[in-house]
């Protein structure tokens, strides 16, 4: 059973994502949220798989939520929850914000119901959400638009053996891992084990904040990615 808590500042929105969500026989809407403060205080007392976060709401917006309930906890405990963003424009410098806070995907607000399941899903069992094509887009354009911070992920990609750092720069440039397989001329398996230990050792999440990292560290130059 996959638990989860909805957050949207719209009570029409908030109940009508909860309604489908409940439908399923694998989800339960634990409860619901209308504003990031809150959020992060259920998200505290019911310990839910996923939220579901809208960006902008009063109080407390859905970055800000959403980088209180992704940072590691001290010491032992349960896994925080992975946090999918709802907004209404695909290339919306907030849903970057939220990437960036540690967001593992977004959804547009028109979404199909079955999209939806489907994204709710894949997210809650740690998988890639986005299309990579997508991600790098969306990435790849805010990252040209801003100026690049001071290099404070590139230390830790020195931890990264030559192949690991050729598998996330792969990622970053949107192959699957059937393709990085391909590429690199090695089995699927073994490039998932790449992978693994990329996330592993830069302490991510999942493949999209794999890419915000690439992009980030100055690892792949936005627009130079080809594919």
């Amino acid at each position: 059973m996959i638990r989860i808590i909805v957050a949207d500042d719209h009570e029409v929105v908030r109940a009508g994502f909860a309604g489908l969500l409940d439908t399923q026989p694998d989800f339960t809407v634990v409860a619901t949220a209308p504003d990031g403060a809150e959020a992060v205080r259920l998200s505290r007392r019911h310990r839910p798989d996923l939220v579901l976060m809208d960006v902008r709401m009063p109080h407390m917006d859905g970055i800000e939520a959403t980088a209180q309930l992704t940072a590691p906890a001290p010491g032992p405990g349960p896994d925080s929850p992975r946090v999918l963003i709802l907004t209404t424009f695909d290339l919306d410098e907030y849903v970057y914000d939220a990437l960036s806070a540690g967001a593992s995907g977004f959804l547009l607000k028109d979404v199909t119901a079955e999209r939806l399941f489907e994204a709710v899903r894949i997210v809650a069992a740690g998988e890639a959400l986005l299309a990579p094509a997508v991600t790098r887009r969306l990435i790849g354009e805010f990252a040209r638009l801003r100026p690049k911070p001071a290099a404070t992920t590139a230390v830790p990609l020195t931890a990264l053996t030559p192949r690991e750092t050729q598998v996330l720069r792969l990622i970053a440039e949107g192959l699957s891992n059937p393709e990085i397989a391909a590429r690199l001329l090695v089995s699927e398996e073994t490039v998932k084990t790449h992978v693994s230990r990329v996330l592993a050792k830069l302490g991510l999440r999942d493949r999209t904040q794999a890419v915000v990292t690439a992009y980030e560290s100055g690892l792949v130059v936005p627009g130079s990615a080809s594919g």
